[in-house]
């Protein structure tokens, strides 16, 4: 989709939504009470329209012309900065329930915007596979991984949410392209569920065992760590008992190197969108929406060449403790040690 007619759609579906009446259960506006909070008055008018690009890039994480919707700006404000609903409502002189149901409304619009976030087919597919082939390893058409959303301890089974890093948190899944565009996201799980159990809740499991043929042709594959299975469509390393040849060394390196992608994908999706460092909400049954939505926004940032530097190297950790042993598949084996043979 051209970026003039999905910023159209974009625009479309957020300006139905904020015409839409809908009830808020988390707050009452802050107008039934008695007296009003002091606020910022004409916050966007006097402020905002006055930004220049700089200006608007650093508080709004994204260059100006990327969501030409006024009225959205302070749910793009939620997703790009640490500030709270009080804080937000102060600024843009709004009420809370006001505020919440603009997000919301936000948030929805983003998720029905189909042709952003896509599995690689027919030409994407085909350079999927030309760019992972640049450091020599072919058929590449993603790479996987998960990382963690901090969120306050629920109240509810908190303990289950608890990750092996000791913080409460939700985990998304991702698989991205070499453009680091992501082409799958599935958020939601508890943190303290394994990276293997993720993956085979998730829908790229039903297309690694459903629907291979469909989304894996011509023998590729995505790429991940060592917590998940080898299989004909998912590609790990090889595990270093201190003994790996000369050959499966340097598969280990070229297969790290464009993981490294995934990692870069997720650095820049939270540097943008910060909210992901620390997520303060009390609904968690919306907590899944707004970390698909700032996906959705990522790759429409990418899309729009609105395109952040990263202000932090990435590192890749190997963690040991989360090797997947269970289930060995004869046949993954076989592919990775014949990849393994052919790489020069």
């Amino acid at each position: 989709m051209e970026n003039k007619t999905l910023l159209f759609t974009i625009n479309q579906l957020l300006w139905s939504s904020s015409s839409e009446s809908s009830d808020d259960s988390d707050s009452k506006d802050e107008t039934t009470r008695t007296g009003k909070r002091p606020r910022v008055q004409n916050y966007v008018e006097e402020v905002v329209d006055k930004f220049t690009e700089g200006e608007f890039r650093e508080n709004f994480r994204m260059s100006h012309p990327t969501i030409d919707a006024k009225k959205q700006l302070f749910a793009l404000w939620y997703f790009a900065t640490p500030d709270s609903y009080r804080s937000i409502c102060s600024r843009f002189d709004i009420g809370k329930a006001t505020c919440i149901r603009c997000i919301r409304r936000v948030t929805e619009a983003l998720l029905q915007i189909a042709p952003v976030i896509l599995w690689p087919t027919d030409n994407s597919l085909i350079d999927t596979i030309a760019g992972f082939n640049q450091l020599g390893f072919p058929n590449v058409i993603g790479c996987i991984d998960g990382t963690y959303i901090p969120i306050p301890m629920p109240k509810e089974d908190g303990i289950s949410y608890i990750c092996r890093k000791n913080f409460p948190c939700l985990i998304l899944q991702a698989v991205c392209n070499h453009r680091v565009l992501f082409t799958h996201c599935y958020a939601g799980e508890v943190g303290s569920i394994h990276d293997a159990t993720v993956l085979r809740r998730s829908e790229v499991w039903e297309y690694m065992t459903m629907d291979k043929e469909t989304k894996f042709p011509r023998d590729t594959h995505i790429i991940g760590d060592k917590a998940y299975p080898c299989t004909p469509q998912l590609l790990t390393p090889y595990k270093d008992n201190g003994h790996l040849t000369v050959n499966q060394k340097r598969f280990n390196y070229r297969l790290s190197k464009w993981r490294a992608t995934i990692e870069r994908a997720f650095a820049l999706l939270k540097q943008r969108f910060r909210i992901l460092k620390f997520m303060d909400v009390r609904r968690l049954d919306w907590a899944p929406k707004y970390i698909v939505a700032c996906c959705v926004l990522h790759n429409i940032c990418i899309l729009q060449e609105d395109v952040l530097e990263l202000e932090e190297e990435v590192k890749i950790v190997n963690e040991d403790n989360l090797d997947f042993e269970e289930n060995v598949n004869e046949n993954g084996f076989a592919k990775r040690n014949r990849i393994c043979g052919e790489l020069i």
